[in-house]
């Protein structure tokens, strides 16, 4: 079994293939069809944007395609970013300007009010009509400041709860057996071996 990974993303890419790791599928993602094209994330939630990127992938490859949304939605903000949470600076958003313009939009608010969570949608698009998802989340509360120089988007400014790190400050292992996409994944590897017998 071939499974095409929904981005293009390097380190989306590396999180999953090393959560994944022991599935006997090989793993490919869209650099090995370059032909396919970018889908646009319009939807109003982490499903929707998930599913419609595994549909077109799968539409497109003719393989099973695994596609995840997810994104920070603090509390403080009415669940802000949300589902804008790659795009949230604008034009020409990165990692840095996001966090610079989460921090800059929090700068007033206590030390107790700054809770957040992250949240992925894994959809797995068997064919161009069938879908599967799988959902994880963790709660935290956003720091005044970066810290930690691993991981990626929100990652420098989350703190887990029940920890004084970030997510940038801990191990990948850390971070994977915690995170909203680890849970996600976990899940995701259940179903595998459950209705197909795949996973290790």
């Amino acid at each position: 079994m071939e499974l095409v990974l929904a981005t293009r993303n390097k380190k989306k890419i590396e999180e999953i293939a090393r959560i994944t790791a022991g599935i006997p599928v090989a793993i490919l993602n869209l650099d090995d069809f370059p032909s396919c094209p970018e889908v646009e994330e319009d939807g109003v939630t982490f499903e929707e944007n998930a599913v419609k990127k595994a549909l077109a992938v799968a539409k497109c490859t003719g393989n099973p395609a695994l596609a995840d949304d997810s994104g920070l939605e603090v509390y403080a903000l009415h669940g802000a970013p949300g589902v804008l949470s790659a795009r949230y600076s604008g034009e020409g958003a990165n990692d840095r300007r996001n966090i610079e313009k989460l921090l800059l939009e929090m700068r007033l608010v206590a030390k107790d009010e700054r809770k957040a969570r992250f949240v992925c949608c894994i959809a797995l698009a068997l064919n161009e009509k069938n879908v599967v998802t799988f959902y994880g989340d963790v709660e935290g509360t956003i720091g005044t400041e970066r810290k930690g120089s691993d991981g990626f988007g929100y990652d420098p400014v989350f703190y887990p709860e029940g920890y004084d790190i970030t997510f940038a400050e801990m191990t990948p292992e850390q971070k994977d057996s915690i995170s909203h996409r680890g849970k996600a994944l976990r899940e995701f590897r259940q179903f595998l071996r459950r209705e197909h017998g795949l996973a290790a």
